[in-house]
């Protein structure tokens, strides 16, 4: 009897320090996560990024839908305009002057910014961020509301054509917990580094906002 008691107790012992053991080996063992990449931006952002109100609306207007009176409007063009939704590499923000539509060539734009967002940070070691649009399509409606509150709010907006949206370089959305992270500033440089890419290849406008901290994008193609 006492002996099946020690033989129980060596076994016990045994498990527990086998237990212990693994744990120790996994946790000593696991790789951590590769060192983040430097990152910079070689640029200006007032000067790569500076394609007027004119130049944007001239493109706006050939490519673009005829701009709505009010909202009521928007649900007789829904077969021209494509309904953009928060995914995996963008989120839409709580969109209180605007529309969350666009023409297919603007909708395709924005998803190939995100994805190009998405795969840069990926190729820094970076965690995954989200990016968040801010504004969309205006009808004539919002753009009245919105001259209200902003004095800067362009009666003629590129907003009213389907083609242009903002997106901001002041917030980003963290999608899970990570060893790394970034700063306001790096990630706006990452952000830049993508849509200059864009600019050279001619898929868009841009225009670098500062006080509404965001970058203003129009598509070249519908």
């Amino acid at each position: 009897m006492l002996k099946q008691f020690y033989s129980t107790k060596k076994k016990s012992l045994f498990c527990l320090l086998a237990l212990a053991s693994g744990a120790w080996f996994f946790m000593t063992c696991s790789s951590p996560p590769p060192p983040l990449k430097p990152i910079h931006y070689n640029g200006n952002y007032n000067k790569d990024f500076n394609d007027l109100n004119e130049t944007q609306l001239a493109v706006a207007q050939s490519i673009g839908i005829t701009p709505l009176t009010n909202r009521d409007a928007a649900e007789g063009l829904k077969n021209r305009l494509t309904h953009i939704a928060s995914s995996k590499n963008y989120e839409v923000d709580e969109l209180t002057h605007s529309i969350p539509f666009l023409i297919p060539g603007a909708a395709q734009l924005l998803n190939r910014i995100a994805d190009s967002f998405a795969d840069s940070l990926k190729q820094l070691n970076a965690p995954h961020y989200k990016l968040i649009v801010t504004s969309v399509t205006r009808t004539q409606d919002d753009v009245k509301h919105l001259s209200r509150s902003n004095i800067n709010a362009s009666q003629n907006s590129t907003h009213l054509y389907g083609t242009t949206f903002d997106i901001s370089w002041r917030r980003f959305v963290k999608s899970k917990a990570h060893a790394h992270d970034l700063t306001e500033d790096q990630l706006k440089m990452v952000l830049a580094s993508v849509l200059r890419d864009l600019k050279k290849q001619q898929a868009c406008f841009v225009k670098h906002e500062k006080k509404q901290a965001c970058f203003h994008i129009t598509a070249r193609n519908s």
